[in-house]
């Protein structure tokens, strides 16, 4: 009945007696909906569900349930279906769930090809963002990439340093060659010589073998050293000869080996500081620091959340096999005006978490732990931050009480601008200028 009802409204129809024989025709034919009853034998509505969930097939589901199994449709609901049919129903009702379906994929379809564009836009060899300071940063790595002259990358944990040391190696004449990453803070001192340098046979207890170490491995393409400030003093000292000399040595032998290395460093320590307190070597940081690109925290580029957000979700859908479509205006207000101590790596883990914990296809407030949940006031924040340019921190706090007002007013432009007392016109042009349109 339900074949010769669709095809009379122009559907392209497949029926399957089970979910079993549903999920073997799914890939040849490629349905956009699939309809499908909540109880069936064997496998169920809510298993054939959870499996193309699990396949990563984002064709809409709606389910057909007898009043007595109402608990079952909410349940697939909840687990990701667009829409449930109650039995018995009426020809009409299942063409309308459909035409809404049909809208929904049409929505879906116009969001990913902008998600698309927008990613484009704003992607630079791996890294997402539009804040003014990472495309600043993103100009800086196109002009100095192809000089093999040393750079220092810093920044706080987790803003992406590694990321900047890919994108240099990718926009490099080397790019063909390897890309080797060593944290000198995570390998014990008494190792990290031989790890960097190699060793001969018998140059140790240990040493059965001759082995070639990273500066070796890495020739003819990128060494990143992250963490560099963690490196002894000893080592510095071999490490600005590698610098001055290009060649290395390793240890238990008498000769020197020539490489064709570029080095990238990375540290979240303040290098000069470290200097001046005898900790690091004055001539091997500035050695270090030819070239210096610094990543700033992400509280202090906002504006890379809402993209990055999105990325991250988009992401885990194909990775954990979740539908989740988004945030609600609450949680997407917190995680805007959290203070990111842990930064993109943060906020990577807290997308991930709530997306596991979250019970429908958007993230809500409940969803996000508790730090956020209870997190400072954002002007607070600000002005302990330490930032003391009456310019940088005017245009942070102007922009928290924009966002608020647009929310208050579900977008109500007229009415924001009577809030925050400015004029239309005024509001207009700050909008475009912190890329507030989407709210």
């Amino acid at each position: 009945m339900l074949r010769t009802l669709l095809k009379r409204h122009s559907y392209e129809v497949e029926t399957a007696s089970s979910g079993e024989e549903a999920l073997a025709m799914v890939d040849s034919f490629g349905p956009d909906v699939v309809l499908t009853d909540v109880r069936m034998p064997k496998m169920g509505g809510l298993d054939l569900l959870a499996t193309l969930r699990a396949k990563q097939n984002d064709a809409t589901v709606i389910v057909m349930s007898a009043y007595g199994n109402m608990d079952m449709a909410i349940e697939a609901m909840k687990a990701g279906a667009y829409d449930y049919v109650q039995k018995p129903f009426k020809p009409d009702e299942v063409v309308l769930a459909l035409k809404k379906a049909e809208e929904r994929e049409s929505l879906k379809r116009e969001n990913r090809a902008l998600r698309e564009e927008i990613s484009k836009e704003h992607k630079f060899e791996n890294i997402l963002a539009k804040s003014t300071q990472m495309q600043d940063i993103f100009r800086t790595i196109a002009k100095i990439a192809d000089y093999k002259t040393t750079v220092l990358v810093t920044g706080e944990s987790g803003v992406g340093k590694e990321l900047v040391a890919r994108a240099l190696h990718l926009r490099n004449a080397r790019k063909g060659g390897p890309f080797i990453a060593v944290n000198c803070g995570a390998i014990p001192e008494n190792l990290l010589e031989s790890e960097l340098f190699g060793h001969k046979r018998g140059a140790f207890t240990d040493a059965t073998q001759d082995r070639r170490g990273l500066f070796e491995e890495a020739t003819g393409g990128t060494l990143f050293l992250d963490e560099i400030g963690e490196l002894p003093l000893a080592l510095q000292v071999k490490l600005l000869r590698v610098l001055e000399d290009e060649s290395i040595r390793r240890l238990g032998d008498a000769r020197d080996i020539k490489v064709d290395v570029r080095i990238v460093a990375a540290t979240h320590r303040d290098l000069l500081n470290e200097t001046k307190a005898g900790r690091f070597r004055e001539d091997l940081y500035y050695r270090l620091n030819v070239l210096p690109i610094h990543v700033p925290a992400l509280r202090e580029r906002r504006d890379d959340i809402p993209l990055l957000i999105d990325h991250f979700i988009q992401r885990n859908n194909g990775r954990l096999g979740t539908s989740t479509r988004g945030l609600d205006t609450e949680a997407r207000r917190l995680l805007y005006e959290y203070s990111w101590p842990g930064n993109v790596r943060e906020l990577e883990n807290t997308i991930e978490r709530a997306m596991v914990l979250c019970e429908s296809d958007q993230i809500i407030a409940s969803d996000l732990p508790e730090r956020i949940r209870e997190a400072r006031d954002p002007v607070q924040l600000q002005l302990s931050s330490g930032e003391l340019s009456v310019k940088k921190t005017s245009r942070v706090i102007e922009e928290i009480l924009i966002r608020r007002a647009l929310q208050k007013t579900k977008g109500n432009r007229t009415r924001a601008a009577e809030l925050l007392e400015i004029s239309h016109r005024a509001l207009l042009y700050k909008i475009k200028d912190y890329h507030l349109s989407e709210l």
